[in-house]
């Protein structure tokens, strides 16, 4: 049952409303958390492992967080997402230790990272950023080559058929994971329900968030399965419903708000199901996206664990 008055209110079920909710009840378990999702479950949208890369965003081999201006390549950003990571690993590895995150091997595991590009320029990049990251202790590990023999070894699936006239370079961060938030996720808001008796509530569409003249907030919520609308009120409220977030802030009515606007992105996988080949790639391989391009705009290929299986896309 729904009570009228929280002190937080978290908007989607995935990954960022599941760590902000148990970070707030760790820390003040006495506070009163309310955490809708729209879906009949948590962990569909964004953090279904489908629906992301699973490399935690750890700036180990997405080489747009390392910007090139008049020759010279910044890591500054590397290092702040880096950073970003390596407290979410300390984080889930607290909850480890405190025995609330069980059997961690289910949502995260040991998959090198590489970049990979083409041609003089890119590989001339490269090989300034492997420099400036190698002077870094969050990045020493990185390997760096230009010969193809190597990328054999690292990425066969990739190297096997190109010739040694090809103008290529790779880099290496051995210490990459491959990450499954979907089940993490899934983990997380187990121990918020188990510990703190504080579950997800499914099935429930956040219509409007607007301030208040009591408290500081009010959130118009729909039960899509009775239909039934209903005013709550809270004093901080927390937007994490993925691709449905903008137009929600759209709807709140303060200023901040202004100034933001979004663009549909797709993409699409090609799994592997041929297990010979899946054999073959232990490994995440991304390459440098063109002048003016998206991140996105650039395929890679990734070794995933998804469905308690070995995938490769």
């Amino acid at each position: 049952k729904l009570e009228k008055e929280y002190d937080l209110i978290c908007v989607g079920g995935g990954i960022m409303s599941a760590t902000l909710a148990l970070i707030t009840k760790l820390l003040k378990p006495e506070m009163n958390v309310l955490i809708l999702e729209k879906l009949d479950k948590v962990a569909q949208e964004s953090s279904a492992a489908w629906n992301n890369a699973g490399t935690g965003h750890s700036a180990l081999c997405e080489l747009n967080y390392c910007p090139e201006k008049d020759g010279e390549v910044s890591i500054k950003k590397a290092v702040d997402i880096c950073t970003q990571y390596e407290t979410s690993k300390q984080f889930w590895s607290f909850l480890t230790e405190k025995g609330l995150l069980d059997n961690p091997e289910d949502f995260i595991a040991s998959v090198k990272h590489h970049s990979w590009v083409l041609g003089i320029d890119n590989a001339d990049y490269l090989e300034s950023r492997f420099k400036e990251m190698k002077d870094h202790f969050m990045f020493n590990s990185i390997e760096f080559t230009r010969e193809i023999d190597k990328m054999k070894e690292w990425f066969p699936l990739i190297a096997n058929d190109r010739t040694k006239d090809e103008i290529m370079a790779a880099s290496r961060i051995d210490r990459g994971t491959e990450m499954n938030y979907g089940v993490l996720t899934e983990k997380l808001f187990h121990i918020l329900e188990t510990e703190f008796n504080t579950p997800v509530h499914c099935n429930m569409e956040v219509l409007d968030i607007d301030p208040d003249t009591d408290l500081d907030w009010t959130v118009e919520i729909k039960n899509l399965k009775t239909q039934e609308e209903l005013q709550l009120e809270a004093e901080h409220v927390f937007i994490g419903a993925g691709g449905g977030s903008l137009l929600l802030l759209q709807k709140v009515e303060i200023e901040e708000k202004e100034g933001y606007g979004g663009f549909p992105v797709s993409g699409e996988w090609l799994v592997c199901t041929n297990e010979e080949i899946i054999k073959q790639h232990n490994a995440k391989v991304y390459s440098k996206a063109g002048l003016g391009d998206p991140p996105m705009s650039t395929p890679h290929l990734d070794t995933r664990y998804i469905d308690g299986k070995k995938q490769l896309m």
